[in-house]
């Protein structure tokens, strides 16, 4: 069975998931450009996995989005978006909240004609190790 270890930000929050993911999706929808300040959501999905908080599990809040299955769980402290468990335990947690290394490439890109019109393919721009001078 894998482990991934997992944190917030600012380190109050850590947590560890026992278990496979069966996905990796990057969702375009509007609602996750909202959430994310981004072009999409990069989350992982299980149905099986089991999360376990090792610290700052009182700093864990939830958002869900009147009307509609949208939620998001994420450190009162420092903001940082954290797994959170869905209707019928359907375990979603964000990839870059991970510490683990993650082997496991995206399955597919969903809500795609939500996508935002300025992301897309980026070949051609420049690419920085770091901070540009």
């Amino acid at each position: 069975m894998a482990e991934y270890f997992g944190s917030c930000l600012c380190g109050t929050v850590s947590f560890l998931v026992n278990g496979d993911f069966d996905n990796f999706y990057l969702c375009h929808c509007q609602h996750c450009q909202k959430d994310t300040g981004s072009a999409y959501a990069a989350n992982l999905f299980s149905q099986s996995a089991q999360l376990v908080w090792r610290s700052g599990a009182g700093a864990v809040t939830s958002f869900t989005l009147p009307g509609t299955r949208h939620n998001k769980s994420f450190c009162k402290v420092c903001g940082s978006a954290l797994p959170s468990t869905q209707d019928a335990g359907l375990l979603v947690v964000p990839a870059g909240c991970l510490d683990t290394n993650l082997s496991m490439a995206p399955t597919a890109h969903i809500f795609s004609s939500s996508q935002a019109a300025w992301s897309g393919e980026f070949g051609e721009l420049p690419k920085f190790e770091g901070l540009p001078d």
